[in-house]
């Protein structure tokens, strides 16, 4: 990135919290990805860029993936991640979002998803 965003250091306690307290679906997903397991491809887990913090994050293809539960779902909620996703956007990252549930109900589906954006 041509601005040092990523991991600052006034980030490094929310990223720290974010990990220890993960959701049971980014916990489900985190199985899943880490230690290579997805297409050899390494996956960061609550990684920062700005002031907002990605749920997992892939440098080599500058991706994220956001795991959206009730809270995305609001009118507030929607508009946030919308906000975020423009920012993230503009600094060439690509965000792709699953419902919780679709971890748990689809995780196939949801990996060959993510696979799709792995090229």
């Amino acid at each position: 990135m041509p601005e040092n965003l990523n991991s600052l250091p006034e980030m490094k306690p929310f990223r720290r919290k974010l990990r220890r307290q993960m959701t049971p679906a980014e916990v489900a997903l985190w199985m899943m990805i880490k230690n290579r397991q997805l297409n050899g491809e390494r996956f960061l887990r609550q990684f920062s860029i700005g002031h907002y913090i990605i749920d997992f994050y892939c440098d080599k293809y500058k991706l994220g993936i956001e795991l959206d539960g009730a809270g995305h779902f609001t009118e507030e909620g929607k508009k946030k991640d919308k906000a975020r996703t423009a920012f993230l956007n503009s600094k060439g990252i690509n965000i792709i979002r699953f419902e919780n549930c679709e971890v748990f109900e689809h995780p196939m589906r949801t990996l060959e998803e993510i696979k799709k954006y792995l090229i």
